[in-house]
């Protein structure tokens, strides 16, 4: 038994959180009791949820009282999750513009509004405000899904990603950091094989119950450990996130730990939107958190077929973000999980980001997360693989060489790529040491400079 995981839970934690006035372990123990509701009782709470910040949102936002009268919407009559479609989606471009404007009147001038900032991948900035009320319920909700891992709340965990947050605090980041979180960070910009073996050797001597990160750069620790110290770290669970997550990419992560690994999606605009459970069947909707629908030209898909996420934030009423437009592609399962959290629908997977799609001269659109899984399996000596789509005519393929490369490997990708894209269409093959990450520490492996129909979607219902 880890008697400081137990010490955590049933005495630092809950001291720590009294002391900073947080409710979020209790939002946490409530949300563990009620996850198995029933899909009726958890839709009529959603429909309570959104109704409550539809009215809100008209009675102290400008900007959606316009929207709502342009779309001929009454939130006082809202009565059914369908009623939402005649509202315009929210886009990224439009919070740039707007900006602090979106801020409910409520809210405007209260001093413990969190500021949130993303680039995404554009690398211009998003700022979202959250009221702690809302920061503390998606942080109840973000602790009972990372359990679903097999770690539990108190428990070490080693984590694969940049710019850990509490060095910004001096020493009283540090003491809550060593007391509490028990984290020990591998920096996600600086993934050398010296750093990833000192990493190691703290995780041996400190060996954690989770390990939690990047999914590709947990991906790159994986092979570093399988290369290198095979064997020597069996964590109790394994959260990925923050990316896409290869088939490929899990079946090394799962051989080198002995673990199953617990696939997480969200953004740093609304928090946590899904996360596989126990059966790894899919990804649940964070449903008390979070509506979520899946569009394509406006229109809601069916089981199997890939639309834009578009999310309405249930708790967020400092600046209510309703349908937005996160940005990335997702297809609904179309059958419960066998877990039993019926009222949680499942994705059947995140199929990547809109602006990762592919169009081809045919007409076709091709999910980038496909084709590099597709590049990577088939072509032999590829160790990392980038696939940019200049124009219609013409790719970059930017490639890490293993040793089994040769020209073999060269011969494949000219069958795959005439095979995908069509015999008539170029391309230029680029070899690097490393295909670098962004300044985020998220990695990027398909980008398309070419509109598709999910990333013209927004504009087509805003025109």
């Amino acid at each position: 038994m880890n008697l400081h995981a137990v010490a955590i839970r049933n005495l630092i934690g809950p001291l720590w959180a009294a002391h900073e006035r947080s409710p979020y372990l209790r939002h946490y123990s409530r949300l563990k009791q009620t996850q198995f509701e029933g899909k009726d009782r958890v839709e009529a709470d959603q429909l309570q949820k959104l109704k409550r910040l539809l009215i809100h949102a008209n009675e102290t936002v400008p900007f959606y009282r316009k929207r709502f009268a342009d779309a001929g919407f009454d939130p006082a009559n809202f009565q059914s999750r369908a009623q939402l479609e005649v509202v315009p989606v929210l886009t990224k471009s439009e919070i740039r513009t707007v900006g602090r404007a979106l801020i409910s009147e409520a809210y405007r001038d209260r001093p413990d509004l969190r500021r949130k900032t993303t680039s995404g991948s554009t690398g211009v900035s998003l700022e979202v405000w959250v009221d702690e009320e809302a920061m503390q319920f998606k942080r109840g909700c973000t602790l009972r899904c990372d359990e679903w891992s097999g770690w539990r709340f108190g428990e070490p965990v080693a984590m694969v990603w940049g710019n850990p947050d509490y060095l910004k605090h001096g020493w009283r980041g540090r003491l809550r950091n060593g007391l509490l979180e028990r984290a020990c960070y591998l920096d996600t910009l600086k993934m050398d094989e010296a750093t990833m073996a000192r990493f190691a050797d703290d995780l041996v001597r400190r060996p954690p119950s989770l390990i939690f990160g990047h999914a590709h750069s947990v991906y790159l620790f994986a092979a570093f450990m399988r290369q290198h110290r095979t064997g020597s770290i069996r964590p109790r669970g394994i959260i990925t996130t923050a990316m896409v997550l290869h088939d490929w990419q899990r079946q090394v992560i799962e051989a080198e730990f002995s673990c199953k690994v617990t696939n997480r999606y969200g953004c740093e605009e609304v928090s946590l939107i899904a996360c596989e459970c126990e059966k790894h069947e899919g990804l649940h909707v964070n449903t008390d958190g979070q509506y979520v629908e899946l569009i394509r030209d406006g229109r809601p898909v069916g089981p199997g077929e890939p639309g834009s996420i578009i999310v309405t934030d249930l708790v967020n009423h400092a600046m209510p973000l309703i349908r937005y437009q996160v940005g990335d592609v997702a297809s609904w399962a179309g059958r419960p999980c066998s877990c039993g959290r019926t009222g949680m629908p499942l994705l059947a997977r995140i199929e990547g980001r809109e602006a990762d799609y592919v169009t081809t001269r045919r007409g076709e659109l091709i999910s980038g997360i496909s084709l590099t899984e597709n590049f990577a399996m088939l072509v032999p000596g590829i160790e990392q693989l980038q696939i940019i789509q200049e124009s219609l005519e013409r790719f970059t393929f930017r490639i890490v060489r293993g040793p089994d490369y040769g020209p073999s490997s060269d011969a494949r990708i000219q069958e795959l790529a005439a095979e995908r894209f069509g015999d008539d269409v170029a391309y230029d093959c680029e070899f690097v040491e490393r295909i670098p990450p962004e300044l985020s520490g998220k990695y990027r492996f398909c980008i398309s400079k070419v509109p598709n129909a999910f990333s013209m979607s927004a504009l087509t219902e805003i025109s």
